[in-house]
């Protein structure tokens, strides 16, 4: 199934450079009447793009959910049929986290639910150099473990223990299981330019993020301080060219409903205090990204409340403000509708821009196929056209 949307400027420009607006989004797959969910998107070395996403009848209490996986060959309009990309049998896997290291080597992120809550996650990688294949074979697979870093030291600093969660957020720090148990991906790794990666990672237990760091290609893992705030969760990264970290976090807490924000000054180590953003987040999942022009991109859901409103912006001074925006999804009956949400962006090598997401046609009856991955590929110049 085909959904495609094609907009360019006067002259019928054929050439898709950067600057040239077009527009094109399709399906991945059909509709799928189970939860297809949270999709990761790269382009390999060889033009091909690869995505992967969680299938199955629920989320971290349905045990039969697996990573799925798809790849649209350099050239074609059609993705392959998707496959078993993962599996945990009897235990849900769930928001998968792909990402391209300076080696050419893929990776697959990705937690495994062990007692059906969210906390009780264990985050788990896969390493690939032969990804021309599907599957493709893996080399090298591992649990990200990790002891977080002054843990809870900046938790009691940060959290108000005046406030349920505060007292609670204090007290399981400092307990060794609650402390390093729980941390999933959502958004992408980040590799810096010594070669340190960087991995996002956020507890909804805690209900604020970390990020799991190694220095050795993924061999030994050690973490953050923690990113604390109310709701402060997925973190994604964006680095300045002066060297300083950008994270941007869905807000899970209270209004007003904001993109968190923190900054670090050291590769990832240390963070500022969390700080709301002026651009509005109904608790959904949002990813950015450092273009190579200098400029950033960022996806998200831009309202208060609902996910049928989905936007990419563009920042010429890094992410201080955001002077571009257009949406790539807007179903006019508002919240409840449709439900574009928790998106993957990346730049190909030939400057244009791809994004991946959940779509969700909720206003169909339930059991009916009414979800899917979308898959869009448009160009900065189109961005531009657009209007706030």
């Amino acid at each position: 199934m085909r959904h495609a949307v094609l907009f360019l400027a006067a002259g019928a420009l054929t050439a898709q450079s950067p600057e040239r607006p077009f527009l094109t989004s399709e399906l991945i797959f059909p509709l799928d009447a189970l939860h297809n969910h949270a999709s990761s998107v790269v382009e390999l070395p060889n033009g091909d793009l690869f995505a992967a996403w969680y299938r199955g009848s629920g989320e971290r209490s349905a045990d039969d959910v697996v990573i799925q996986g798809a790849r649209l060959r350099r050239g074609r309009k059609s993705w392959e049929p998707r496959y078993t990309l993962a599996d945990t049998p009897g235990f849900p896997d769930c928001n998968a986290a792909l990402f391209l290291d300076s080696r050419r080597r893929l990776w697959l992120l990705w937690p495994v639910i062990v007692a059906n809550e969210w906390h009780t996650a264990l985050t788990k990688f896969l390493i690939s150099s032969d990804y021309d294949r599907d599957p493709p074979r893996w080399e090298r697979g591992d649990s990200l473990l990790f002891i977080p870093n002054r843990f809870a030291e900046k938790v009691k600093e940060a959290a108000d223990p005046a406030t349920a969660w505060g007292k609670r957020v204090i007290e399981q720090a400092a307990d060794k299981y609650f402390s390093r148990m729980g941390w999933m991906p959502r958004a992408r790794p980040v590799e810096l330019p010594s070669g340190r990666i960087l991995a996002p990672l956020y507890s909804d237990g805690y209900s604020f993020s970390l990020i799991a760091i190694t220095d050795d290609g993924g061999l030994t893992w050690r973490a953050s301080e923690p990113l604390v705030g109310a709701g402060s969760i997925q973190p994604t990264i964006a680095r300045r060219r002066d060297g300083t970290l950008v994270a941007y976090m869905r807000d899970n807490g209270p209004p007003p409903k904001r993109v968190h924000m923190s900054t670090s000054k050291d590769d990832g180590v240390t963070w500022s205090p969390v700080v709301d953003t002026e651009l509005p987040n109904p608790g959904a999942g949002l990813e950015v990204l450092a273009l190579r022009d200098g400029s950033w991109a960022l996806i998200y859901n831009d309202t208060e409340k609902g996910r049928h409103s989905l936007a990419v912006a563009l920042s010429d001074d890094e992410g201080r403000s955001w002077k571009w925006k257009r949406h790539l999804e807007l179903d006019p009956r508002g919240a409840g509708a449709g439900s574009f949400h928790y998106p993957s962006l990346f730049q190909a090598r030939d400057g244009a821009l791809h994004a991946t997401y959940s779509y969700f046609l909720n206003h169909l009856p339930a059991g009916q196929p009414r979800k899917s991955i979308k898959h869009a590929h448009f160009s900065v110049g189109w961005v531009k056209g657009g209007s706030q």
